[in-house]
This record gives C-alpha cells, sequence and structure tokens, in this order.
C-alpha cells in the first residue's frame, strides 16, 4: 500500500491555523512552502509553475524544485501546455493529482449506528459503510469500529492517504479517547489502535471539533461556532481561523454543563440536569414518543418539550456568544427535531442574554451538510494533517 512521505502537525494543536498562508522561518521552510503550493493547487486549480510562484510570493526555482518533489511523490501532476496566445512557449498545466488517494471518514457520534465513507480528495463520498452499535460499549464498541475501519480500507483499491475518525467525548491531539461516557471509553488510544491495525496515518478528534471543519471549509468564516446534537451534545469552535480546543483538550464540551439550578434529569457522567439530558437525540426523541399519542394535547406538549430544549440551549450559548461576540452559531443533527419550536425558543433565549447592539446580527442556522459533516470534517483533518492542506 503506497505510502505518502509527508505528514503535517496534528490539525488540533495550540495556534495552529487551518490553512498556510505565508512564508516562515527558513528551519520550518520547506515543509511549509510544501504545504504552501499544495494549498495553492488544492484551492485554485490548474496553474503554471511561475503562476503558483506568484501566488505564493515564493521564488520559481524553489516552486519548481518543491513541484518536481511532489510529481515524484506521486501527488501532483502535470495536464500538459496551455492555450496560450502570447509569443513564447506555453507554459505546462500542474495540479494535484485527485485522482491518486481516497480518504477513509469515521463518525462514532450517532446514538444507533457508527458510519464511515470512502471520500476522494476533493471531498466526494465514494463509498459508505455503516455498522449497527446495538447499545455497545467499552471492547465491543472498540471492536465495531475497528471491523468498520477495515472494511472501509479494503473496500477501495486506490491508495488511501489516510483515516479520520470523530468520537464523542475528550480527546486529546494524540487521539487518546480521554474520557467518553456514552461509549464507556476511557484513556482508549484510538488513533495508534487504528494506525496499527492498518498501516496507515490515522487522526482523532472529538467530534463537534471535526464537524466544524468541514462547516469552516463552506462557510469560510474565522469565527464560528457549531454545535453537534447527537447520541450527546457538543461544540466545535474555530477562533481567528485556527480550532481551539482547550488546555485540558475540552473546549466545547457544552453537554455536561449543567443548566440552571432546578436539578433535572439524571446525567451519564454523575450529575443532573446536563444539558445533553435535555437536548440529545435520545433523551429529546424518548421525551417527545411519550406524548406523541395526545392528539391535539400531545402536540401542544412536544412544542413545550422542544422550547424548554432550545431555552436551555440558549442558557449555554449566551455567554460564549457574548464573550467572542460571535455573529454565526450552526446546528448540526436531526432537523425534524432541531429546526422550528428548538430553533426559535434558543434565538429568543440568546437575544433576551446577551446585549442588543453586539447581537442583532447574530444568526442560529441549520448546517446544510445534514449527517455527512463528521465525514467531510474527518476527510479535512486527514488533508490537514497529511498534506498541510484543507
Amino acid at each position: 500500500m503506497l505510502t505518502v512521505p509527508f505528514a503535517g502537525a496534528p490539525i488540533f494543536t495550540r495556534a495552529r491555523a487551518l490553512r498556510p498562508t505565508g512564508k516562515v522561518l527558513p528551519e520550518h521552510a520547506r515543509s511549509h512552502n510544501r504545504a504552501l503550493v499544495l494549498q495553492t493547487l488544492y484551492s485554485s486549480g490548474a496553474q503554471s509553475r511561475a503562476d503558483v510562484a506568484r501566488g505564493t510570493g515564493l521564488t520559481r526555482v524553489t516552486v519548481s524544485d518543491l513541484v518536481a518533489d511532489l510529481i515524484t511523490e506521486g501527488l501532483v501532476i502535470e495536464l500538459g501546455q496551455r492555450e496560450d496566445a502570447r509569443p513564447g512557449k506555453p507554459a505546462t498545466l500542474i495540479d494535484v493529482d485527485r485522482t491518486a488517494f481516497h480518504l477513509i471518514g469515521v463518525d462514532l457520534s450517532e446514538h444507533e449506528v457508527f458510519r464511515g465513507a470512502v471520500i476522494d480528495l476533493d471531498g466526494g463520498i465514494v463509498a459508505r459503510a455503516e455498522v449497527a452499535r446495538d447499545g455497545a460499549t467499552g471492547d465491543a464498541a472498540i471492536a465495531l469500529v475497528d471491523a468498520l475501519v477495515e472494511r472501509l480500507v479494503a473496500s477501495t483499491t486506490t491508495p488511501v492517504l489516510g483515516i479520520g475518525v470523530g468520537s464523542p467525548g475528550v480527546v486529546d491531539p494524540h487521539g487518546v479517547v480521554r474520557s467518553a461516557p456514552n461509549l464507556g471509553w476511557s484513556d482508549v488510544p484510538l488513533q495508534a489502535r487504528l494506525a496499527a491495525l492498518t498501516s496507515l496515518p490515522a487522526h482523532v478528534a472529538n467530534d463537534a471539533n471535526v464537524a466544524v471543519l468541514a462547516e469552516h471549509g463552506e462557510s469560510q468564516l474565522d469565527d464560528l461556532l457549531l454545535v453537534k446534537i447527537g447520541h450527546g451534545v457538543g461544540a466545535g469552535l474555530i477562533v481567528g481561523g485556527r480550532p481551539v480546543i482547550g488546555g485540558g483538550f475540552a473546549a466545547g464540551e457544552i453537554g455536561h454543563v449543567v443548566v440552571g439550578t432546578d436539578s433535572g434529569p439524571d446525567c451519564a457522567c454523575g450529575k443532573h440536569g446536563c444539558l445533553e439530558t435535555w437536548l440529545s437525540v435520545p433523551r429529546l426523541t424518548a421525551r417527545l414518543d411519550a406524548v406523541e399519542a395526545d392528539g391535539d394535547e400531545g402536540e401542544s406538549a412536544r412544542d413545550d418539550i422542544l422550547r424548554e430544549a432550545g431555552r436551555r440551549l440558549g442558557i449555554v450559548l449566551a455567554p460564549v456568544v457574548g464573550a467572542l461576540n460571535l455573529s454565526e452559531v450552526v446546528l448540526s443533527g436531526p432537523a425534524e427535531l432541531l429546526d422550528g419550536a428548538l430553533h426559535d425558543a434558543a434565538v429568543d433565549t440568546l437575544r433576551m442574554r446577551t446585549m442588543a447592539e453586539f447581537n442583532r446580527d447574530l444568526r442560529l442556522r441549520m448546517t446544510a451538510q445534514a449527517q455527512d459533516i463528521v465525514l467531510r470534517g474527518a476527510a479535512v483533518m486527514v488533508l490537514s494533517g497529511q498534506l498541510g492542506v484543507s
């Protein structure tokens, strides 16, 4: 199996920008400039070496040297000469070889299934696979992940650039799942395990942090908060174009913030009234199912349940929105639950709990990427980690 002889730093390290944007110090220059060339081609498509030099600010000699290495590695290809009316020899166009590799993306955030996909370098889904969880936790859940990843890798004959996994819980920059109560995991070295299992580069991060990478690619916003609602509740945050994970790797763990002083339902973490107990898909669905058969009264009770969940979400988000002066918050999860009464209650609560002059343009919206958001974010994580592009 072909592997790429370059690996970038993990994407979720403190103060690392998602995309290279300029030249750096000599001791870091070659790997950074290599990523800069790849990013330019990946974002802009076919260009000549001279175009790349102008776009990056690198010398033509440096670009030619880097491109020669990238062609040898199978990452860049020559497409032929540009059609040009100007005098002189036409320039040769180059581009990232977008058929050279596939990526494996895995989403462990759903409460009923683990999902995975084979993804091309442009983010297109080539093949899908999933395994039913059937309530599996601990070692049984780990075995399901192993089987899903092996199945996905075996399903493509194209060389695999790497594996990206979005997992619930607190995940450190080395891909160790420090704590995932809903999966019964504690200090699981999932990244190292999958790398040893497949002999491929692996990248594991919190599912909401992975999802926000995909949303960032679509929105291009430098400041963005995404709330991922599935088996649990978590948030991914990008500030100034950089992912934020926190000193203890738990930035965005809003699911286990206790909301209010009225106690509330028991949570898997041992506390009472965590946001997750009001908002997670299994908890919310169970409450709605309990009132569904009561006709008009059931419909009113359903709206009350959704509004209360939205209000609790707004209470948790208001200090974050106010502290960071965010203009956009994105929700990811089942639209039939999150859109409508829940959304409206969350917006009303946010507006009531933040300063009016700063929140008049605040937008709370559903992601357009539906259930594939973690899979696509996992692909971004691999591209950034292995090639330095996104």
